[in-house]
């Protein structure tokens, strides 16, 4: 068939500029990409735990930056906590996955090492085994009960062999998390320290929650699952004979006075 004598062919000047202009939208995508803003981290982080993280002061990339660390009691809360210092990440796709590794130079030894990954419509979270020491203080940041509170002391938290994996909506865990605060204080109690206690956290077919104590005059025993997202926990918290005025108050913030002890029962 004959070309219309009307129809324009394009030149070797205007295929020239065609392809600088894709090269140009191509290049500025890669920019993008390559240079996404740490804002845009902070902001899905907030998203994600509805207010309860966030990154403030953001500075970098999407892929390596830093931020203030804040946690928070949620969208609707007044009253927050920061991390002294500031929050390092570098992030790296990769064909298995993102991988992931932070620190914070305040509270880690090491940098904390995740592996993220797509699984079947869900998400996995594969944490290496890692030990770190935080403020009790930050706990205030998370709202009720903390903020009444008002925890003082270190929390030491150690993961072996840790999973995440969300499937469906629905979260399941393998490995270990355990936390030892130590040293523990109260606003509600002119006694310091309380105590020491261990908090352990086992995944498998249904997460399994523990509490004991390791020492003081406040002593907290208690065990709990983790079904469906939610935590039923069943505990008991007593004060030694001699410390019972002292930890009274905090008693009865705990759970339900019976006597010189606290029930306690979440879920």
């Amino acid at each position: 068939m004959q070309r219309s004598p009307l129809t324009k062919q394009p030149t070797g000047l205007g295929r020239l500029w065609a392809w600088a202009a894709s090269g140009a939208v191509l290049g500025g995508l890669l920019a993008a990409v390559l240079f996404a803003p740490a804002q845009w981290l902070a902001s899905a982080v907030n998203q994600a735990s509805q207010g309860h993280v966030v990154m403030s002061l953001a500075r970098g990339t999407v892929w390596t930056g830093s931020a203030q660390l804040v946690l928070a009691g949620g969208d609707n809360s007044v009253g927050s906590v920061a991390l002294p210092g500031r929050l390092e990440w570098r992030l790296r796709p990769g064909l298995s996955g993102l991988s992931v590794d932070a620190t914070s130079p305040c509270c880690m030894v090491q940098p904390l090492y995740l592996k993220i990954r797509p699984n079947f419509g869900g998400v996995r979270v594969d944490i290496t085994d890692h030990q770190s020491t935080w403020p009790a203080g930050l706990l205030v940041g998370l709202g009720t009960p903390w903020n009444t509170i008002r925890a003082q002391g270190t929390l030491a938290i150690s993961a072996q062999a840790l999973s995440l994996e969300w499937q469906a909506g629905r979260l399941t865990m393998a490995g270990r998390l355990q936390v030892d605060a130590q040293d523990m204080a109260s606003r509600l109690s002119t006694l310091k320290p309380m105590g020491s206690y261990r908090v352990i956290l086992s995944g498998g077919t249904v997460n399994q929650l523990q509490l004991e104590t390791l020492q003081g005059s406040l002593q907290l025993s208690g065990t709990g699952q983790w079904v469906g997202g939610r935590l039923r926990f069943d505990g008991l918290a007593s004060a030694a004979p001699d410390r019972l005025d002292a930890l009274s108050n905090l008693l009865n913030i705990i759970g339900r006075r019976d006597g010189a002890r606290a029930i306690i029962k979440v879920g």
